[in-house]
C-alpha cells in the first residue's frame, strides 16, 4: 500500500497476543485493493490478494482502517455506521487491538 498503513501493522504486532492462533484476516480496501493477514502462532505474515478461505474478512477504507488502528475510531462505531463491512469470524477482527496494540 502507498500510505504504509499494513507496514505500519507489521511493526506494532504482538507476537505473544498471537500465540496458538491461526486465522486469516482478510482486508478489502474500497481505495487500496486487498491485502490479507496470516497469524499464526506467533508470526505475522502480510500478503496482497485475496485468500481463498479467510477466517474474517473486513471491508473499509484505508482512512478507516488508520482511524480505527490510532484509535481516532471505534471499530464497533465504523461497523454499526456502515464504514466497516465484517463477515466470517466477526468476533476475530475484536482481537485486532491486541494483536497490534497502539505503541
Amino acid at each position: 500500500m502507498t500510505d504504509n498503513v499494513l507496514d505500519k501493522l507489521q511493526t506494532r504486532f504482538d507476537p505473544q497476543a498471537a500465540q496458538g492462533m491461526d486465522d486469516v484476516f482478510q482486508f478489502n480496501f474500497s481505495d487500496k485493493g486487498s491485502y490479507y493477514l496470516v497469524v499464526k502462532d506467533g508470526n505475522l505474515d502480510v500478503q496482497a490478494g485475496e485468500h481463498d478461505d479467510p477466517s474474517v474478512t473486513l471491508s473499509m477504507s484505508s482512512e478507516t482502517l488508520k482511524g480505527v488502528m490510532s484509535g481516532d475510531i471505534s471499530g464497533m462505531s465504523a461497523f454499526m455506521s456502515g464504514q466497516l463491512k465484517a463477515t466470517g469470524n466477526v468476533m476475530l477482527a475484536t482481537r485486532l487491538s491486541s494483536l497490534f496494540p497502539n505503541r
